[in-house]
């Protein structure tokens, strides 16, 4: 659980590919006058192509090293900001709380599923094999859980999803 900080001005979304985390977090930014910062497109910008690039020329253990930089840099760096972190950010620092206050994007499999479209599934590279996307969804969601100063169910439409996160913090 993350602690009070100097940072407690920004809020950190997590949860797996699909929960809503950019949406949720455009959304959240405008309601609460934040900035809206998206990991991913920070560290594509950073390493000037995209994920699905890095992951096909240098392999997931290189961009997971890019996630960890940039969870070091939010830390030391960001204020004011609601942040979407990429769904591995949580495996691979424990830096988190010093971001800000972690929400828990929350969802099924099964709706997780029926969000990634075909043409989406081209774009992530740990989602082609369905079996072991499924095993990482396990794996990150007790992880998640365990991170998480608030879990908020995702399945609802974005506005009630960023309601609920405004009433609860």
């Amino acid at each position: 659980m993350a602690t009070d900080c100097d940072c407690a001005d920004n809020i950190v979304l997590i949860g797996f590919m699909g929960a809503g985390k950019s949406t949720v977090g455009r959304l959240l930014a405008q309601k609460s006058d934040r900035f809206f910062l998206d990991a991913d497109t920070l560290i594509e910008s950073w390493a000037k192509r995209r994920i699905d690039e890095i992951f096909e020329a240098e392999g997931e253990d290189a961009f997971r090293e890019m996630e960890r930089r940039c969870a070091e840099w939010l830390a030391t760096c960001v204020r004011g900001s609601v942040i979407s972190t990429g769904g591995g950010m949580a495996t691979v620092t424990d830096r988190l709380p010093q971001i800000g206050r972690i929400v828990y994007l929350e969802l099924s499999w099964e709706e997780i599923v029926r969000r990634i479209t075909p043409q989406e599934r081209q774009k992530r590279p740990l989602f082609s094999d369905l079996k072991e996307a499924k095993m990482r969804f396990e794996q990150r969601r007790m992880l998640y859980e365990s991170q998480a100063d608030l879990i908020v169910d995702a399945s609802r439409p974005p506005d009630e999803v960023v309601e609920s996160i405004l009433k609860k913090l």
